[in-house]
């Protein structure tokens, strides 16, 4: 579409987490909220008003058909990413997908072809690379400080039982299925770092089953741990825990190369005085910097420009950058950053864990959605 128009987006999921990501639309310019679509009803209005809509639908299908859309966003259960997505993108709207892509690896298979047919674009929402910590490691890796990077630790460690009882469908697609099964924030920034390198095996083992849930079934396996080889030789290791008693602390990273090393921080979200960094060019001594040292020479133009991201989206200001991408690449102003092929780099890793994890932590090749036999629009 041509710059001088508005995107008009619709909002998938609206009186859940769809409506959290487009919050912040408005403090973006370029795009406004147009639809909104929720099969809550009794919520819906409020949701509408919210976001400034003009339009509210209860069905998907019935928006898509009928409401004068550029784009959506879906932030439905993950069950149902690929299914809706589809649906815009053989309408030829463009998607932005929450996490993860796909919960199988036939959906990933339908969703690769679906782009492949569509004029439309898929971007994935991975919050985790737009964090301000990952996005000053990320300038650090740009310039060297690390040397060469082949190793990387990456976590997900979040109590979800509660939340399991609210938003029944986590009770399946994350805490039901053994392996890792919200694995894109973990590996995310990882590859990222990695020049967008890919795992290309993984072997995945569990701690077992020590948890059950109110009605007295057992949770997945407490704690999973993923091993991924990279096709640039990197060792990659990811632990998903969504079961275990303790605080949250979310997102947690390693970074290792041949001049220095990145540490994140367990015991907090966003917190850069108390995560670590230390690199040869930085000092000569072998002692830990914070990472908030080091931020004002390495902040990426994009959080020196915008201070107060913090406060124009969610999750420490990532769900900002993040519709601030999509609505530039939807104007043609910007290429995708999380294509759908990235999308399935960070995706199809935890679910080839799945079976690895059945079969006794066995390594599995995992497959490149590039050399899927798709055919084109």
């Amino acid at each position: 579409m041509g710059t001088s128009e508005d995107v008009k987006l619709g909002v998938i999921g609206a009186c859940g987490r769809g409506g959290g990501l487009a919050g912040a639309i408005e403090h973006i310019d370029g795009a406004t909220v147009h639809a909104v679509c929720d099969i809550n009803a009794e919520a819906l209005p409020e949701a509408k008003q919210r976001l400034g809509a003009a339009e509210a639908w209860t069905s998907v299908e019935e928006m898509l058909d009928c409401s004068d859309l550029d784009a959506v966003i879906v932030g439905t259960p993950m069950h149902l990413h690929v299914p809706h997505a589809i649906m815009a993108l053989e309408r030829g709207i463009h998607v932005l997908s929450e996490v993860t892509a796909a919960v199988s690896i036939e959906q990933c298979r339908h969703l690769v072809a679906a782009c492949a047919r569509s004029r439309a674009q898929y971007m994935m929402a991975e919050n985790a690379c737009y964090l301000k910590h990952v996005a000053i490691v990320t300038e650090m890796v740009r310039r060297g400080v690390f040397g060469d990077l082949y190793y990387g630790e990456g976590e997900y460690l979040h109590d979800l039982k509660e939340l399991n009882e609210r938003t029944p469908w986590r009770r399946t697609w994350q805490n039901g299925i053994d392996g890792i099964t919200y694995g894109t924030h973990p590996l995310g920034p990882l590859l990222m770092w990695l020049g967008w390198d890919r795992a290309v095996r993984v072997c995945c083992e569990g701690s077992g089953h020590h948890h059950l849930d109110p009605r007295g079934e057992p949770y997945r396996q407490d704690t999973a741990v993923m091993l991924c080889k990279t096709a640039g030789g990197a060792l990659l290791k990811i632990r998903d825990d969504m079961i275990s008693d303790r605080p949250g602390c979310s997102n947690n990273w390693v970074l290792q190369g041949t001049r220095g090393t990145f540490d994140s921080d367990r015991y907090g979200f966003y917190e850069l005085d108390v995560m670590r960094v230390w690199a040869e060019e930085l000092r000569e001594e072998h002692k830990w910097l914070t990472l908030a040292e080091v931020a004002d020479e390495f902040m990426p133009e994009g959080w020196r420009r915008i201070a107060d991201a913090e406060e124009k989206g969610g999750h420490g200001g990532s769900d900002f950058f993040v519709v601030g991408d999509f609505v530039a690449m939807v104007r043609g102003e910007r290429p995708n950053p999380i294509d759908v092929h990235r999308a399935m780099d960070m995706t199809l890793p935890g679910l080839v864990s799945q079976q690895s994890i059945q079969e006794d932590g066995r390594w599995l090749d995992v497959p490149d959605s590039r050399d899927w036999q798709v055919s084109g629009p």
